[in-house]
Order: structure tokens, then sequence, then C-alpha cells
């Protein structure tokens, strides 16, 4: 979270309600380019649906899923997460004359979390009263002419806008990814009850899940940021392509756990089910993902909860992964145990079963001497 004092707000007047006005500031939403201009639903003024309005600016699902305590989803949480790990810089929000106070007063808190450059553009020849109020707890600045309000939309360099940089679309394309083998894993690791600073990962009881290509990395980044606004079920994923970890594992992670400095995540396993305690490398692909995860983890919950998605959101999480696509390796038609096109995700953990009961069949035999 940022110590130093934000940048001051910018409040746009635009006296006559210009079409350029509008048509500019929503030409400069790039989000590559860390530029998102929030342009609010009309008929409502709840500060929830501001937060669901900034999750579409952000280009996610406007909803998140799951169930939360009191029933009030952590949207504003979940959108000040993605802003401080994409990240994004400047924040342009039209009809800002129609925010109510409290409203007004959220945005300027994101500010104050994330550092944000804030520009409020009011389509009106004064400020309302609701906005003047808000104002005048935040260092601020009034503007009437369109090309300075022109460079805060776009910033110093009133850059023309960059061509999107999306991936191609892929259509239904599966991507699978053998990392996820052990997402449901039936293995039982528990966390550090003290701190606990593991080593680098040694892999001595299964192998390193293979690094993914530049492309599918493109791939999984481009369909994960759109299939869910939930940075934890998103990060899990991410997490587990990287790790190649189960759930159960990788619940063992708190937010202290993520050295974004280091790039490395710590996962925990005293009893050794797997490869012990150990601290894992994270690609910059996945970074973005992590520091959205720890970011929300410490906003909603603080040091001590989890990381990523709990046991219990595990349908949750591979809702996610199916949606975006992803999934480990399928078995051969003849030997699927459920109907055609549903995923598979225990299969490895069957084929493992099924050995080791053969295995301790072989032994029990009784001796022919």
């Amino acid at each position: 979270m940022p110590l130093a004092a934000p940048p001051p707000v910018t409040v746009v007047i635009d006296r006559h309600d210009d079409a350029i006005h509008t048509h500019t500031a929503l030409a400069a939403h790039h989000l590559p380019s860390g530029r998102i201009t929030l342009h609010p639903g009309p008929g409502t003024t709840s500060e929830t649906g501001l937060a669901h309005d900034l999750l579409v600016a952000l280009e996610k699902p406007p909803l998140l899923p799951g169930r939360f305590p009191g029933g009030r989803q952590p949207a504003w949480e979940a959108a000040t997460a993605w802003i401080t790990a994409l990240p994004v810089t400047r924040l342009t929000v039209l009809r800002a004359h129609r925010l109510t106070a409290r409203r007004t007063m959220r945005l300027l808190q994101l500010r104050t979390l994330t550092d944000i450059h804030l520009t409020l553009v009011c389509h009106r020849p004064h400020l309302p009263a609701a906005l003047h109020q808000a104002l005048q707890t935040a260092d601020h600045t009034i503007t009437t002419d369109f090309q300075t309000a022109r460079r805060h939309y776009y910033g110093a360099t009133a850059a023309e806008p960059l061509p999107a940089d999306h991936p191609a679309r892929t259509g239904s394309r599966w991507l699978t990814l053998h990392a996820l083998d052990r997402l449901v894993s039936y293995d039982s690791p528990r966390p550090c009850a003290a701190p606990c600073t593991p080593p680098p990962i040694v892999w001595r009881h299964r192998p390193p899940p293979t690094p993914l290509t530049p492309y599918v990395a493109q791939q999984v980044v481009h369909r994960l940021h759109g299939v869910t606004a939930h940075p934890r079920l998103a990060a899990t994923v991410a997490a587990a392509l990287i790790t190649g970890a189960s759930l159960q594992q990788l619940v063992t992670a708190r937010p202290r756990d993520y050295d974004d400095t280091a790039a490395t995540l710590a996962l925990h396993d005293r009893a050794r089910y797997t490869d012990g305690c150990a601290a894992y490398p994270v690609p910059p692909w996945a970074g973005v993902f992590l520091r959205a995860a720890a970011c929300f983890a410490r906003l909603v919950s603080g040091e001590d909860q989890e990381l990523f998605a709990a046991p219990g959101n595990r349908a949750l999480l591979l809702r996610v992964a199916e949606t975006a696509r992803l999934r480990p390796p399928q078995p051969p038609a003849a030997r699927r145990q459920g109907p055609a096109g549903r995923v598979e995700w225990d299969w490895r953990e069957r084929q493992e079963a099924t050995r080791y009961e053969a295995m301790l069949a072989v032994r029990a035999r009784p001796s022919r001497r």
C-alpha cells in the first residue's frame, strides 16, 4: 500500500456536456497502459453498484462468486486489489456530477489505498453539493480547459490510444496442462503453527511442473483475467500451474508467504506428504494474480487468513478453471467414468490408487514355497 500522499484529485468541469469530453475520456481507456475510464451505469446510487461498474472497467465479470460474511460482496476490495496488482495508475470517472457523497468518498478511499490518479468529470457548469462536500476532505484541482483535461485522461504524455494487445481469440479450445494433475489430490498438509521460512523447493518426490511457453502463459493470463473478478480464485489456479500443488497444500499459504520482491511463494507441509515446506519461484505472468490475492486477503481479513481459495470453495475453483477452458490431462474415452465432455479432475489420483492397491495385492499373496 502507498505510504506517500496520493496525487491531487482532478475535477474537470464540462460546462456544456460536450461529447468531445466523453469520447476523449473513453478513448483514453487502455488497461495494458494502466488507464481506465469508468462510465457509471445509470439508475443506481449504491456503492456496491459503483464497485461492479469499476470491475467491468477492469474488464472483469462484475460479480464475485461465493458466500461472504454478512452477505456483503467484497467488490471494492477486489477492485482495489486488481488496481494495485495490474497496476492501474489513472482512473477517469465520467458523469461524476451524479455521484452521491458516499460514492465519491469510496473513490477517494480507493485513491488513498492505491495511489491512483483520479479524474472526476462533472458535466455541469458547477459542482453539485454532494461532490463539493466530499471533496472538502481531499486535495484537488479544478479545470475547465479541454486540453488540460485531455492530459489528465491520458497522462502527462497525452499519447494517442494504443491498439488493444489481447491475444487472439481461441474460441472453446481447451488448454490441457499437466500442472493441474494434483489440484484435487487427496494429500492433506497443514499450515505451520509458528512462522516458517522455507528453503527453495527441491523436487524429491515428484517432477517439477513444466514451465508454460510464452504463448500458453499469455493465453492463461488472458483467460483467467476474463472469467472471474475474485482475486483468490484466479490466483489459486495460477499458483497450481507454477507449483503443481494440491488445493490442500495451497491453502497453507498466508499473505506473508508471497514475497513480491523475491518472486517466491512459500507453501507448507510439515508432515512431508510431498516435498515439505518449500519456496517456489513465481514467473512474472503469475505475479499479477498473486499480488492481487495478497492485497485482497489483507483488505478483507488480514495476515492470518488464507492467501488462496478455501477448501470449501473447491467447486467454485474448478468452475473457474473450466470456464477458462483449463484442465489436466484426461483419460482415454474407454476409461472415462463420467459422461463425455465433463472434466475428470481426479483421474491421476485414481490411477495412483489403482496401482497402489495392485501392489498391496501382490505383496499379500501367499508364498508358493
